[in-house]
């Protein structure tokens, strides 16, 4: 039925809770779960800043990605605690973007999204993530109801 999985985080309650059904669903079906989470660049002159700020043994950890990355972990350490194999993606730029794209290049069987994301002005101009995924996926499409 699904082989590969995608699913969409940003840490927030609605996509903790489309990763915990992703997972869930992965583990039902024996698929692979592919866990993207999209930043935004950095300046070099930020990292290197916050950098100098941090201990010198953990200095070269600090990176534009590092809190997607520790999300990431978080999410890919719940997934394999179910026995579920997960691949991670930190990937720079548009939410919606990223999930379609590693969708498209690892032609992924399912993406799994929360329904909630931006609101008001901004979701009127950009769009909201699940609006966008749904509407250009390679793939079916879970929007998880967290409301």
């Amino acid at each position: 039925m699904f082989g590969s999985i995608v699913v969409g985080t940003d840490g927030s309650d609605t996509a903790k809770e489309a990763v915990r059904q992703a997972i869930e669903l992965a583990r039902s079906v024996g698929a692979e779960l592919l866990l993207v989470s999209a930043y935004q660049p950095v300046s070099r002159v930020r990292v290197n800043q916050e950098a100098s700020n941090a201990p010198a043994d953990v200095q070269w950890m600090v990176s534009a990605r590092e809190d997607v990355a520790t999300l990431l972990a978080d999410a890919a350490a719940a997934a394999e605690a179910a026995g579920v194999p997960v691949q991670t993606f930190p990937r720079q730029g548009d939410p919606a973007d990223a999930i379609l794209d590693v969708a498209e290049e690892r032609d992924a069987d399912l993406i799994v999204v929360g329904n909630k994301g931006m609101t008001g002005a901004k979701r009127f101009l950009l769009g909201s993530v699940p609006n966008r995924v749904s509407h250009h996926a390679p793939c079916s499409v879970l929007i998880i109801r967290t409301s």
